[in-house]
């Protein structure tokens, strides 16, 4: 396998179907965006992130031009994809067209992989906790649902690398809205601790999504800091993974 990427274990025996999550190994940025930064957004130099997005889809077996992706904004709107390109303002890209290649960007947000193997439909999600609030993982669902017929029990879902219940601190005000079995508190700390991960797939169960169709990552971006950037555990100055879906 790439070191450039992982494909999720839940999407590894899915014939024509390319899922991935990029790592930060393989690219030519310097430190503190080591290696393969692949956001457009950062600070680091526009021909560094032109190379590794470029060996990223080399590694994938796509190109750039099969690409389309948007400016997320942390909401819960979901966009309707026929054709490859840049947008801006949507959170989760929906599609039913074999070759395009639908991404989100991350580096502590969760990455949510969707794949209809019935209807032939995707969607990449990008669900941060403001996100995950706003609904945007059943609302990728239910536009699946409005545009080709998705049945939620029949996906597949990967959650992906995000960051974990250990080192996602958060106040009062964001703990509200998390379910206790998804929260404690550090009386210590004066925090709280969520699980983003197992909160995004109770979104999915309550949708339809079958327990058993759903995958969550085994990995922490905070806590896998080798493989992983975290924007969180980096102070803000690091690179961005890609999360990636596309059918064959």
């Amino acid at each position: 396998m790439s070191p450039l990427f992982r494909i999720p274990a839940i999407f590894q025996e899915t014939p024509n179907l390319l899922a991935a999550e990029s790592t930060r190994h393989g690219g030519v940025s310097p430190a503190p965006y080591t290696s393969l930064n692949l956001g457009l957004a950062t600070a680091d130099a526009p021909e560094n992130v032109a190379e590794n997005r470029a060996r990223f889809w080399r590694a994938l077996g796509t190109e750039a031009n099969k690409v389309a992706s948007s400016h997320q904004v942390h909401g819960s709107e979901v966009l309707l994809i026929n054709e490859p390109g840049h947008h801006e303002g949507y959170d989760a890209l929906i599609t039913n067209k074999p070759g395009i290649v639908l991404t989100v960007t991350v580096a502590d947000c969760t990455p949510v992989l969707i794949y209809d193997p019935k209807c032939r439909a995707i969607a990449a999600v990008h669900a941060g906790w403001r996100g995950m609030v706003a609904g945007i993982v059943p609302a990728a669902l239910q536009k699946m649902r409005e545009h080709f017929g998705t049945n939620p029990a029949d996906c597949l879902v990967y959650v992906g690398t995000c960051i974990d219940e250990d080192t996602f601190e958060v106040g009062a005000e964001v703990a509200v809205h998390f379910a206790d079995t998804r929260k404690r508190f550090n009386q210590k700390a004066g925090k709280y601790f969520v699980d983003l991960k197992r909160a995004i797939a109770d979104q999915l169960t309550k949708a339809g999504v079958q327990e058993q169709h759903i995958g969550l990552s085994p990995y922490a971006t905070a806590q896998n800091l080798e493989d992983y950037f975290s924007h969180r555990a980096e102070n803000g100055a690091t690179g961005r993974m890609l999360a990636v879906i596309g059918m064959k």
